[in-house]
């Protein structure tokens, strides 16, 4: 969001929390993307602020329900407030539990902590949609001209085989599919007092557990129960493709993110095997 943006959601959401008994004297700014991440204090809840009809928060807040009463390793929604969407001069507000991050999460930790998230959610039911609808809104977006302006028409190609391709490849080898965080990597895991805890539910699907896998280190996917080899490669390559068609959105925030997208292609082009996201980060 620009300033001005931030300074209005800033307002939304604190006089909300004032107006729903929270004391709100100060909002830090966590995080800023597409959703605002604020701090509120001194009463130390987090809020989750985006423009109405550009997010999905009460799919989220229905998730992290659902997941909370099975005691899924999540960050949960502050018990203060009831559990819904609440919206104010154009935004969405969701209010949840502050989280310190105070310890660094392990391999073995974090692959548990992923292995014990998908066995709660396959005892929820929550319709979601499904992981290839991700696949279908990247092709749009590679479509798209207008939204990609920058991506040429090499590139443009690669992606759009890539994306089909995998989509073909990995429905061929999938059995059966669950309810997925759909972007479990290291930016949406928290090490809490708590243990590990996934944050951002905004993204869960359905799918094969090797699409969540794919978005964990190699060190995670390694020590992960049950995983396909085969698919989990096909799954890091689909995967690999999404990210780059999103850096070359013409609305994308993420820092460098054409140069972002240049490394996947080059990746995406030097063939197999296929890296983790989080192989990434430094370039």
């Amino acid at each position: 969001m620009d300033a001005g943006l931030v300074a209005r959601a800033v307002t939304a959401a604190s006089s909300l929390g004032r107006d729903l008994d929270l004391q709100v004297d100060d909002a830090v700014v966590v995080h800023n993307s597409n959703i605002l991440a604020l701090r509120l204090l001194p009463c130390d809840v987090f809020a989750r602020t985006a423009r109405v009809g550009q997010e999905v928060a009460g799919f989220e807040v229905s998730v992290a329900q659902s997941l909370g009463a099975v005691a899924a390793p999540i960050a949960s929604l502050d018990p203060r407030v009831e559990p819904r969407v609440y919206e104010r001069d154009g935004f969405a507000v969701t209010f949840w539990t502050y989280y310190e991050s105070v310890t660094a999460v392990s391999p073995a930790q974090y692959a548990d902590a992923l292995h014990r998230l998908h066995a709660a959610m396959q005892s929820i039911d929550v319709e979601a949609p499904h992981f290839t609808e991700r696949i279908a809104a990247a092709e749009r977006l590679l479509t798209n001209r207008q939204q990609t302006p920058a991506l040429a028409d090499a590139d443009r190609t690669l992606l759009l085989d890539t994306l089909r391709g995998e989509r073909e490849a990995i429905r061929s080898r999938v059995n059966a599919d669950q309810l997925l965080h759909g972007e479990p990597h290291p930016g949406n895991l928290l090490g809490t007092r708590n243990g590990p805890l996934f944050i951002d539910l905004e993204t869960c699907c359905r799918g094969p557990i090797e699409f969540d896998v794919a978005h964990v280190p190699d060190e995670v996917s390694s020590r992960y129960p049950g995983v396909d080899p085969l698919l989990l490669q096909e799954c890091r390559r689909l995967v690999l493709a999404m990210v780059a068609a999103w850096r070359w959105d013409d609305q994308d925030e993420f820092p460098n993110g054409h140069r972002h997208g240049l490394n996947i292609l080059t990746l995406l082009r030097n063939g197999p095997p296929w890296p983790a996201l989080d192989a990434l980060s430094a370039d």
